[in-house]
C-alpha cells in the first residue's frame, strides 16, 4: 500500500508570512502566501493543489471505469474548481465542481453518464473530500 507525502513550511504569522510546499517525488516545490490563498495572489495555494489532485484522480477513475465496462477512452480532460468559503466560522472548502470532457467512441450517452457519475463518487480523492458538495459537468465526445 503506497504512502505518498508532501511537506509544507510556513514562516511568520498568517497575514504576513509565507511558505513553501513540496512533494515527495521532487516534481515541484512552490511558494505560497496569504494573498495566494485568500485574495488574488499569483502563487499557489492548498485549494489549487487539491483541485489538481481531484482532477487527476477523476480523470484516471473515469478512464478505468470506462475500460472496465468495455469502452476504450481515448482521452479525459478535467478541470476542478474548488470553492474556499471564508464566511461563517472560518475558511471551509464547500464545493468542488468538476468540468470534464471525454472522447469515448461508440458509447451510449446514458451509459457514459452513469459511469461518469460513478467515477465522480468513487475516486479516492472524491471520497476523502466528501464533506464538500462535489458536482460534475461532463461532455461526451465520440
Amino acid at each position: 500500500m503506497p504512502i505518498r507525502s508532501a511537506e509544507a513550511v510556513w514562516k511568520g504569522d498568517l497575514k504576513n508570512g509565507n511558505g513553501n510546499l513540496k512533494v515527495e517525488s521532487g516534481a515541484f516545490e512552490v511558494p505560497y502566501n496569504f494573498a495566494s490563498r485568500f485574495e488574488t495572489g499569483k502563487l499557489t495555494n492548498p485549494e489549487e493543489l487539491i483541485g489538481a489532485a481531484h482532477a487527476g484522480c477523476f480523470s484516471m477513475a473515469l478512464s478505468n471505469e470506462l475500460a472496465s465496462a468495455g469502452h476504450n477512452p481515448q482521452s479525459v480532460e478535467t478541470k476542478s474548481e474548488v470553492t474556499l468559503d471564508v464566511s461563517g466560522d472560518g475558511p471551509e472548502i464547500t464545493k468542488i465542481h468538476l468540468v470534464s470532457s471525454a472522447h469515448v467512441p461508440g458509447i451510449d450517452k446514458d451509459e457514459f453518464m452513469e459511469i461518469a457519475n460513478g467515477a465522480k463518487d468513487g475516486c479516492p480523492v472524491s471520497k476523502v473530500l466528501a464533506g464538500a458538495n462535489i458536482t460534475l459537468d461532463i461532455e461526451l465526445k465520440n
